[in-house]
């Protein structure tokens, strides 16, 4: 018999087949008012939640399906399941660390890149028939200071490209200094800022690290300071950032996330010079998402079966 497992996400071309071969009927919520508003035969159905950090589930969705017993969050992140309520009843939740660090780090340094040469802007300049009046005259990368605001796995192998390939100087803010670490403690996310060429935000989200990168962090950034965000939207206070931009206190900003995505704040689509985003796809190579993939699959294979867990939240 088959296990009732409901999806907040789309699943890329292939994947459904591999949960319907491990045994999982399929459901799909994708949007707030379907996972809101779950026909009550579905619902009782349910067992398992597929879902990602920043869509989560609330502790509402969970009393709507009374035979939930466990919730997979895709990748690292879960700071939007209610771990409290979930904890309540018992359900177990798990997550997939490590499954896609190599693929973010990688983007990373391809925001690093586009925002610092000004690619895109350049590229729609070239496309709008202006080449002789858009060649700019643009800094690099080489031999620049790198901060790191949480370094964890992902934020390691940004410092690990950075220092070898582009001969960064490296320093992170952590809420402590790690051992026998190579790169330069920052007892304060100001002090970093101040010191670093580039800030790259890595830090998990959730309400600890909500608005992190305020007013006072990016004037410590300065006119020639660039800001990355791979980590979580809510890290970075959007109005602050956007404040930023448009009186150039910054240098300019790349963003895989963003507060409230998918909507993005209109007065962001009409910074192209100084700003550069993308959906939210640092984490999704074809590698990362296979690995991801499998790693759900697993969790709901061991839950299942009466084994432990290969990867639960932390406690």
């Amino acid at each position: 018999m088959s296990i009732a497992l409901l999806s907040h996400i789309e699943l890329d071309a292939g994947y459904p087949s591999h949960f319907e071969q491990a045994g999982f009927n399929l459901y799909y919520a994708t949007t707030a008012e379907a996972r809101n508003n779950l026909d009550p035969e579905i619902a009782v159905e349910i067992r398992a939640v597929l879902t990602v950090g920043s869509i989560g589930i609330t502790a509402k969705q969970m009393a709507a399906l009374p035979n939930l017993e466990i919730i997979c969050a895709q990748g690292v992140g879960f700071e939007q399941i209610d771990i409290e309520a979930a904890n309540v009843r018992n359900i177990k939740v798990t997550h997939g660390p490590g499954t896609n660090n190599s693929a973010v780090a990688d983007h990373t340094l391809a925001l690093m890149l586009a925002i610092t040469r000004s690619i895109p802007f350049l590229d729609g300049k070239v496309r709008s028939g202006e080449w002789n009046r858009s060649r700019l005259v643009l800094p690099g990368m080489f031999g620049k200071k790198l901060g790191v605001i949480g370094m964890g796995n992902i934020g390691t192998q940004i410092a690990q490209r950075c220092a070898g390939g582009f001969d960064m100087q490296v320093g992170y803010f952590n809420r402590r200094p790690l051992p026998d670490s190579a790169w330069r403690y920052f007892d304060s996310r100001q002090a970093l800022a101040a010191w670093a060429d580039y800030l790259v935000v890595a830090t998990p989200g959730g309400k600890d690290t909500q608005k992190l990168v305020d007013a006072e962090v990016l004037r410590e950034l300065g006119p020639q300071g660039y800001l990355i965000n791979i980590a979580r939207g809510s890290v970075v206070d959007t109005a602050a950032l956007i404040a930023s931009l448009k009186n150039q206190q910054i240098a300019g900003a790349a963003l895989d996330v963003i507060d409230g995505e998918p909507q993005v704040p209109p007065e962001m689509l009409t910074l192209t010079q100084n700003l550069v985003m993308t959906p939210h796809t640092a984490g999704r190579s074809p590698q990362a998402v296979a690995n991801m993939m499998q790693l759900v699959i697993a969790n709901l294979g061991a839950h299942f079966s009466g084994q432990a867990l290969l990867t639960p939240v932390p406690a």
